[in-house]
């Protein structure tokens, strides 16, 4: 048996001064991590404890105290008057691994199994670096009330009322705020729902998974805009679902294309945003909801509706959703606080029939047992107070101002090669750029501008140029600086 001092244990069991980790622990998790590597061998003695004290220069009973954890864990045994022993490890064959500092202290770089990529789930990542991104219609999270929620949010964990919320919830969602939702999509979606027609969820993208999951089977086919939402579309195709896209105009979805589709064979699902198609922003016509309720009573598809920016309009109140006007149980819908809060509050909600909710329940108790109830006492007490609905009425109004500044510095800055129609609501235009505009090279191009411009953001094909841009999460004076960049990276690819 070789000497236990042989080895470089200073280098082996590197002692961070600044952690917050205890110094002995510290020696634990490196000595254990030397073990599972392999650069440390079962039945190598190690220093004795005044030995390892002065080569690690730290106090002798820290080194104590190490050893007995290695030794109540079970990585190591130690004999009077013997010494430290690490116990037998079984390694992968090829013997005692040679000393390698790097991979000592790093974490693998790759796995050493086979993964499946998949392309489907392809999104391209911001970069990092830039001052500014344009985004797809993100809200400005530094306008979320976020004094409110604190203060609603301490009162809530102070009330012993509540602490029932912490624990495992025999049945999901808080009660409280099922009956406070159902109130407000009541009044302001015009539905017809009582808490036992919601399912409450971490935003759309949930309901969207568990829609998913309970309702599409693999070769189904689903309906969807053509352009259209990218994250729905991948949640649909994961689900082994084939789609097949609908042109969509200024009205919204062609219904004379679904139509021809299901006297063709059979469709399981059209997935919607009607409120504001993404991502033309095309609002779907009163004519065309009621022939879609129709068709879809006729030939037994269902409808997912997703409420895409229900909560912001500035010119008129909104068409009430198809959910508002089914009488024959044929559409789920699908919405969220994250634009009206922030993002960063994950609730949303799935309106539908009880039996459908109920099974949708057993799909969401999967990834999701718990939810966040004390989030949701909050937002119940938000709906009951009405500091939603002051929420919801201060921010549309700076909205509103951002929206009428965005479209009139994209004419005038941009007039000459971008077409658009100012949006009703929503928080984000669709512009559409001149044939033989390289919209990847703007791209680029605004890059070294110190703008963002993600690749998600641009639509381009033999018979569309056409991009994306969210307004509502800059100020006058950021849309300002945005758009004149813009502008610099598009003169710059034209010539």
């Amino acid at each position: 048996m070789s000497s236990p001092v042989q080895l470089p244990y200073k280098t082996i069991v590197p002692i961070d001064r600044q952690s917050s980790t205890a110094v002995y622990l510290q020696i634990v998790h490196q000595v254990i991590n030397a073990i599972q590597r392999g650069f440390l061998s079962g039945g190598q003695q190690l220093p004795g404890t005044r030995v390892m004290s002065q080569l690690l220069g730290v106090h002798r009973k820290t080194v104590v105290a190490a050893y007995e954890e290695l030794d109540a864990q079970g990585w190591i045994t130690s004999m009077p008057n013997k010494g430290s022993f690490i116990k037998p490890v079984t390694h992968r064959k090829g013997g005692k691994k040679q000393l390698d500092m790097q991979k000592l202290t790093e974490y693998p770089a790759k796995p050493g199994f086979h993964f499946n990529r998949s392309n489907i789930l392809d999104v391209a990542e911001e970069l990092p670096g830039q001052p500014l991104t344009l985004t797809d219609g993100q809200p400005d999270y530094r306008l979320s009330p976020t004094d409110q929620l604190a203060r609603y949010y301490t009162a809530a964990l102070r009330r012993k009322v509540n602490r029932k919320h912490l624990g495992y919830n025999t049945m999901p969602g808080n009660a409280f705020f099922k009956t406070q939702l159902s109130n407000f999509l009541n009044s302001t979606r015009g539905l017809h729902i009582t808490p036992r027609n919601i399912l409450v969820t971490r935003g759309v993208e949930m309901g969207m998974y568990v829609s998913a999951r309970t309702l599409i089977s693999p070769g189904d086919i689903i309906l969807v805009g053509n352009p259209g939402y990218y994250i729905a579309n991948m949640t649909f195709q994961q689900s082994g679902a084939r789609l097949k896209t609908i042109p969509v105009d200024q009205d919204g979805i062609s219904v004379e294309a679904v139509e021809r589709i299901c006297k063709k064979q059979p469709v399981r699902m059209l997935y919607l945003t009607p409120h504001h198609h993404y991502p033309t922003t095309a609002t779907l016509s009163a004519q065309r909801r009621v022939a879609l309720l129709k068709l879809s009573a006729t030939f037994g598809f269902i409808i997912l509706e997703d409420d895409y920016e229900y909560d912001f309009h500035y010119q008129s109140s909104p068409i009430l959703p198809l959910a508002s006007a089914d009488t024959e149980g044929m559409v789920v819908y699908l919405g969220s606080f994250g634009k009206t809060l922030a993002p960063g509050f994950r609730s949303g909600f799935l309106v539908a029939p009880g039996s459908l909710v109920d099974e949708m329940q057993k799909v969401q108790a999967v990834i999701d047992r718990q939810g966040d109830t004390i989030m949701e006492q909050v937002l119940g007490e938000l709906i009951a107070e009405g500091e939603i609905h002051r929420h919801l009425k201060k921010v549309q109004k700076i909205y509103h101002e951002r929206r009428n500044h965005f479209c009139k510095m994209l004419d005038t800055v941009l007039g000459n090669s971008v077409a658009f129609t100012t949006p009703p609501g929503g928080l984000a235009v669709w512009t559409q750029w001149k044939q033989g505009m390289n919209l990847l090279r703007i791209s680029k191009a605004c890059a070294a501008q110190g703008l963002q411009l993600p690749r998600f953001l641009l639509y381009q094909t033999r018979e569309l140029s056409a991009m994306r841009l969210g307004f509502g999460n800059f100020t006058v004076a950021e849309a300002t600086t945005i758009l004149n960049a813009l502008k610099t990276a598009a003169v710059q690819v034209k010539e």
